[in-house]
């Protein structure tokens, strides 16, 4: 036990002489590793390359090097989370949506709110384990410990009060198919005695769970490494002559030049520029045909169900595995229970119309009302994910990205069966390529199933930074069409 001890807290020194934003820990840090090393005790190193698997670490801001507004968000996430986590370290690609992602999440979890501290950890856990996302899970079960949570709980979710088992039939249905949630999943939550939850406290709990699921979308969408102090982010192997050894092949780690070789941000290829150019000529013939005609609301609604129908068709061929994980199937219950397009086999799923129930005349006021203050902050983060623009496309500057930006969040919705009636579905087949489809559903619906040449294989020539820009539209239209979906419910109780 003592041995383990000495390991974590190595590794925890490791983390802080390599992620720390304040120079005087890390050389504190590194001094005292030094020091211990000198007395014969073996240091770990680093198994991964950088924060992503998928992205060059050469490509990431380095801490250390980072501009003075890029410090100040280091230094405030360093301060709420302990640690700068490699997510912060793959957001702050774009500052301004780092800074509303954090805003939001420490108020989540730490601000005055419905649930106690160590309730919303364990939410946290259960949703990241829907998507078997180990990295998520990790973190929260250090923090849920950290604020006093009972370790029998993590012997798995029978293990919890009855009252958050409850919650593991929303957890399941929000994560995989929330177009089946009703005003009697509502009901059943609202209503179970002295288990029962509150509306507030419902509230609370739901948001949680759409931000993990959606979250844990990013990480496996960005291959995400383990953090250096956790399960997988260190070994006390020594390296080989090549600088990596038989544990990291068999960790998915095949040295930095070979795992990050990858095309975003390499030399142009004739292909590659031409899917660019193709790309921009296709915006460009869209926004003449707009303002040429007008498709009629029929025709609207037609190519609305062809893009629904076609989006059940596309699926991944790859049968490679996802980033390793430890067993966290414990933390939820109905482990076959996954993710089925929401109109298969003769069943028929209403469509969910904006213009019925959106987020901004519903929803954000039902969120802000139960959960002050959430609902503008959720707002907040939506808007500059959506309108989020460097007016570029790969090597091209003063582009008009709108129409991108849109076809991306509305395939996306309308993969869940969201309509919204002003918008042309027959736009999105002519910007969004299969690879694209497959990689955007891949990481919205079954994330653990992303892999790198997925990533690899949509935009090759665009920019890193592009990529994970793509990962926060998908990270958002999936959270809020989780939400309209748990919203309206409640609203139909409620009324």
């Amino acid at each position: 036990a003592a041995r383990d001890g000495l390991s974590e807290v190595l590794a925890r020194l490791l983390m802080l002489s390599k992620r720390c934003p304040f120079p005087d820990v890390r050389e504190k840090s590194e001094a005292i590793l030094g020091a211990v090393q000198e007395l014969g005790v073996r240091i770990p190193r680093p198994l991964g390359h950088g924060p992503s698997r998928f992205i060059p670490e050469k490509e990431t801001i380095q801490v250390g090097n980072e501009d003075a507004m890029m410090h100040a968000l280091f230094a405030d996430s360093f301060a709420t989370l302990g640690r700068l986590d490699n997510v912060t370290l793959v957001m702050v690609f774009h500052p301004q949506y780092l800074e509303s992602f954090l805003k939001t999440q420490h108020y989540l979890l730490q601000m005055d709110g419905p649930l106690p501290l160590h309730y919303r950890h364990y939410i946290g856990i259960m949703a990241a384990a829907r998507h078997q996302c180990s990295y998520l899970v990790n973190l929260h079960v250090n923090d849920f410990l950290h604020v006093g949570g009972d370790p029998k709980w993590l012997n798995g979710l029978e293990n919890a009060p009855q009252k958050l088992q409850n919650l593991g039939e929303l957890n399941k249905m929000l994560a995989h198919r929330p177009w089946l949630i009703t005003k009697e999943h509502i009901e059943q939550l609202l209503k179970t005695e002295e288990n029962s939850w509150s509306l507030a406290e419902l509230i609370h709990a739901v948001v949680l769970l759409t931000h993990y699921h959606s979250l844990a979308s990013f990480t496996f969408g960005c291959g995400i490494s383990p953090e250096i102090d956790c399960e997988g982010g260190h070994t006390f192997r020594p390296p080989s002559v090549s600088n990596y050894c038989i544990c990291d092949i068999t960790n998915g780690y095949h040295g930095v030049e070979d795992i990050h070789a990858s095309p975003a941000g390499s030399i142009p290829s004739t292909e590659s520029v031409c899917e660019v150019e193709a790309l921009m000529e296709k915006m460009k013939q869209l926004q003449e045909c707009r303002d040429e005609e007008e498709a009629s609301q029929e025709e609207m609604a037609t190519r609305f169900e062809r893009e629904k129908r076609e989006s059940m068709f596309v699926c991944s061929s790859e049968d490679e595995e996802s980033a390793p994980t430890r067993d966290v199937s414990r933390h939820f219950e109905d482990t076959s229970y996954g993710y089925k397009d929401f109109s298969r086999h003769g069943m028929h799923v209403p469509t969910f119309r904006v213009q019925d129930y959106s987020w901004e005349d519903h929803g954000y006021s039902l969120v802000n009302r139960l959960y002050p203050d959430v609902g503008q902050l959720l707002d907040e983060k939506f808007h500059i994910a959506y309108n989020l623009t460097y007016n570029t496309m790969a090597m091209h500057k003063d582009v008009d990205t709108s129409m991108l930006r849109r076809a991306i969040w509305n395939y996306i919705h309308c993969m869940f069966g969201i309509r919204y009636d002003d918008y042309d579905y027959g736009e999105i087949n002519q910007l969004l390529d299969r690879s694209f489809k497959v990689y955007i559903k891949t990481v919205v619906c079954t994330p653990e199933k992303t892999t790198k040449r997925m990533y690899d294989s949509f935009w090759r020539q665009f920019e890193h930074s592009e990529k994970v820009h793509v990962n926060l539209l998908l990270v958002e239209a999936r959270m809020q069409a989780e939400l309209l979906y748990a919203l309206r419910a409640i609203t139909r109780y409620m009324t």
